[in-house]
């Protein structure tokens, strides 16, 4: 059988704010027992989904379905205000997953519209991250899509313009759009680079590298996750054939047919179990042992909710050890 290199990139899988907020579910489940409500799914994969499932957390996409009185947990997207509201009305109690990247992109909506900005909010229509962060100003933002959008959007006052994005876009993807915006408002205010997500470049970053030894890359991540599809998209802009598969079951021999090299990476909500999976039939159809191609370590943490840490040394829990359970 003939035989292809596989080389592994890092960084891979999972982010900081996906860590956490996996952490913050299954700690609730031990303090509060089940079931533990999540507001969407806590990260764009159904496997952590499944498994937290399991466990007896139930996830839901409007607060109406959570009995008053509840314990919810909301995702790592981030809410609205709105959503906020609506907690508070049926008693629930809160634990707040949301990214501390996404909180600070609400912040910033929110400083903006009270200093009378008209605020561009570059990012996908319909994912739950944009509509959590429209929500912070919905009479001041403007949703932009694409590079047409920059083009055709018209204010009343361009000389108080700012723009913000989605955190899963890294720098690449919104780079043409922000051209466009700075040279149709020269007094645009621009987006921090903390807002861009680190995890998302340092990925799409990582894809580009295998690109230029891989003729194809595989990129493990749900369907449904913006990041592990746009990774696929940056490996093939760069050269190589992308496919993205949930798990080891979608891959086919006939893509591998002929090939000297292979690369894989996942999705920053994508377990390691399931890395693992794809790299032990990778090797059943011809692959070697994979090299790791590290582009650049990642050291990022984000802290837990101090008051739910205290909850969980109360009740005996095992904060270190119960972390990392989904990975």
């Amino acid at each position: 059988m003939p035989r292809f290199k596989i080389y592994l990139a890092r960084p891979r899988g999972f982010c900081a704010g996906v860590d956490r907020a996996i952490d913050i579910v299954k700690i609730a489940l031990h303090v509060f027992g089940p079931p533990v409500y999540v507001r969407h799914a806590i990260v764009h994969n159904r496997w952590v989904v499944n498994r937290l499932r399991e466990q007896g957390a139930v996830f839901v996409e409007d607060l109406s379905e959570v009995p008053p009185g509840s314990v919810v947990v909301f995702s790592a997207h981030g809410v609205s205000p709105r959503v906020w509201q609506e907690a508070r009305q049926r008693n629930l109690r809160v634990l707040d997953a949301t990214c501390p990247l996404v909180m600070k992109v609400h912040h910033e909506a929110r400083r903006f519209a009270r200093e009378g900005y008209t605020i561009f909010l570059i990012g996908h229509r319909g994912h739950v991250e944009v509509e959590g962060t429209m929500g912070e100003a919905p009479d001041r933002i403007v949703l932009i899509e694409t590079v047409e959008d920059a083009y055709r959007v018209q204010v009343e006052n361009p000389d108080k313009v700012a723009v913000i994005t989605q955190t899963t876009l890294s720098i690449d993807d919104t780079r043409e759009i922000i051209q466009v915006l700075k040279q149709r408002f020269p007094a645009l205010r621009l987006p921090s680079a903390d807002d861009i997500c680190y995890a998302t470049q340092n990925r799409q970053d990582a894809v580009k590298a295998l690109a230029r030894r891989a003729e194809v890359v595989v990129v493990i991540g749900s369907f449904e996750s913006s990041n592990s599809n746009r990774l696929r998209e940056v490996a093939e802009k760069a050269g190589a054939r992308g496919y993205l598969v949930p798990d080891a079951s979608y891959l086919r021999a006939e893509w591998f047919r002929g090939v000297k090299a292979v690369g894989v990476t996942s999705g920053a909500s994508t377990p390691e179990a399931l890395v693992h999976e794809v790299l032990q039939r990778l090797q059943e159809m011809g692959g070697e042992p994979p090299e790791e191609l590290v582009v650049k370590e990642e050291r990022v943490s984000f802290t837990l909710p101090p008051d739910l840490v205290e909850l969980a040394r109360q009740h005996g829990v095992d904060v270190e050890n119960l972390s990392r359970g989904c990975s």
